[in-house]
């Protein structure tokens, strides 16, 4: 006998069943440690890793548990500092009842929220029979790897240490520089589902107390899940989210973000994140690099001056190859023009089509090579290179004028310090060829005016991103576009508004004469 289908799930359909409703248990502890036993594994259901370990406390011989989350924890910390003494020692409690381990800070805590929260951040709780309220202890333990040297931020005479995923190592890598009690930190927990700790460091009597206050309240809006990263967390507290360009400077560096706090500016440390947050930024600190103090500075201020034309010419080399080719041909001399013309002869693309292919090419190298292997990587971005082409200018889709122009747009690139900066040239040069595909000269002119209306108006953190050009500030001039010697540079930037300016004495050398 068939049925139809209509009659068929009418009649024989399964009713959903309603999930089991999560059991949570008061918001406070009980006395009883058989009751908080039970409530802790309605908090934690279908979790093998949670660890309860009971008990008997040897000096007042109550029953208690032990409960942590394997994996969080230092097993040797909680076995020789923790369960040996209360288990073996014939006096490890004070007469207001608390514990005497020797296991760091020791916090007591009555809410079933603290507890989980602290059994999540790795602590291990201790329940004693008979007592409403836990303790919780510092036994954290997770992996970790060791300090090693920036990936990203490489230098030649710097320190060769970089940040890692936890928070705590971070702050310290940071005091190592900063030995000073004016070195204030504030902590912040950000996530509904996950917490995350956020720690910004400043030092107070140099710090605005107004940033500050308007970073804090940036953070405490937050109502997310958690943070995973601190690219995440930035884009969370920028000004302008629909900016190309980064509004706060991301560095993995200890020594780049303590030269920072000592201008007077704010880092943001992410726990589980192995870079920071620096803020207040402006444009010009992305084209700076902790090299540049460590060299003699008329050098540094030869390689500013060469980072700001590259930036130049990653931006606008390609747009004005297109404008000249298409538009402006009688600027070329006639040998050149002559040159170019039998080349362009081959190519049966417009000078945009061509532009873009070559760009599109060079992206897609160039990620290949970020995303494989070290080995792997470096050898597919020469032969690619070199193999495509070479491959592209003989099969007459490109001709070797483009080849060139792409080249010196790539070289430029790697020039800029800041990988933030560099995807954002990337991003608006596409802009720039579209403008100079379509109106020439006056294109990349309207491009160039917008990027630089745009700039003026961009804040970080309330501060003006194009300073010290717009407002004109012309005492940051001395570390901006060029680096003058450093005992000049008595007083902190404006850009990072300090409320104490002073930042040395009077270090000129013997012979130096003002």
């Amino acid at each position: 006998m068939r049925y139809s289908s209509w009659f068929f799930r009418k009649k024989y359909r399964t009713v959903p069943q309603a999930k089991p409703q999560r059991q949570t248990p008061n918001d406070f502890l009980d006395a009883s440690l058989f009751q908080n036993l039970t409530a802790l594994q309605h908090i934690f259901t279908q979790t093998p890793d949670l660890i309860i370990r009971e008990f008997t406390i040897k000096h007042t011989q109550e029953p208690a548990a032990l409960v942590y989350l394997m994996g969080l924890v230092d097993k040797n910390s909680i076995n020789n500092n923790v369960l040996r003494p209360l288990q073996f020692d014939a006096d490890v409690t004070d007469a207001d009842g608390s514990f005497r381990l020797s296991i760091g800070q020791i916090l007591r805590f009555s809410s079933w929220k603290h507890i989980e929260n602290a059994i999540l951040q790795g602590r291990s709780v201790l329940f004693v029979n008979g007592r409403s309220e836990a303790f919780a202890l510092d036994t954290q333990g997770w992996p970790q790897r060791a300090i090693e040297d920036p990936s990203i931020e490489a230098s030649l005479k710097g320190a060769h240490q970089g940040f890692v995923e936890t928070g705590t190592q971070n702050i310290a890598l940071i005091r190592r520089y900063i030995s000073n009690r004016e070195l204030k930190i504030k902590e912040l927990t950000v996530g509904s589902r996950a917490n995350t700790v956020v720690s910004i460091l400043y030092l107070g009597d140099v710090a605005h107390p107004e940033v500050l206050q308007e970073l804090e309240d940036r953070l405490g809006r937050l109502d997310v899940d958690t943070v995973i990263n601190t690219g995440e967390l930035a884009e969370h507290i920028e000004d302008n989210p629909y900016s190309p360009f980064p509004q706060f400077i991301l560095t993995e560096r200890p020594d780049a973000a303590a030269s920072q706090i000592l201008q007077g500016r704010f880092v943001v440390v992410l726990d589980r994140s192995p870079s920071v947050l620096v803020g207040p930024a402006t444009f010009t600190s992305f084209f700076q690099s902790i090299d540049d103090y460590s060299t003699r500075w008329s050098i540094a201020t030869f390689i500013r001056l060469l980072r700001m034309f590259a930036f130049l010419i990653a931006t606008f080399l390609p747009a004005f190859y297109i404008a000249v080719i298409s538009y402006h041909f009688e600027i070329i001399p006639i040998k050149l023009l002559l040159t170019i013309g039998e080349f362009r002869g081959r190519v049966p693309f417009p000078p945009f089509l061509e532009a873009v292919i070559m760009e599109i090419t060079l992206e897609m190298m160039r990620e290949a090579g970020v995303r494989l292997p070290a080995p792997v990587g470096q050898t597919v971005g020469i032969v690619g290179g070199i193999v495509i082409g070479q491959a592209i200018v003989q099969a007459g889709l490109i001709n070797n004028i483009m080849v060139i122009v792409v080249a010196f747009t790539a070289i430029a690139s790697f020039i800029l310090p800041n990988y933030d900066m560099v995807a954002a040239i990337r991003l608006i040069r596409f802009a720039m060829m579209i403008a100079a595909a379509m109106f020439g000269f006056v294109g990349i002119i309207i491009g160039m005016m917008t990027m630089i209306g745009h700039l003026i108006s961009l804040e970080s953190l309330g501060t003006p991103y194009s300073t010290p050009l717009a407002p004109m500030r012309f005492a940051d001039w001395k570390d901006a576009f060029v680096r003058l010697p450093i005992w000049k540079m008595r007083k902190r930037p404006l850009s990072a508004r300090p409320i104490q300016m002073q930042r040395q004495g009077d270090n000129r050398p013997e012979g130096d004469a003002e």
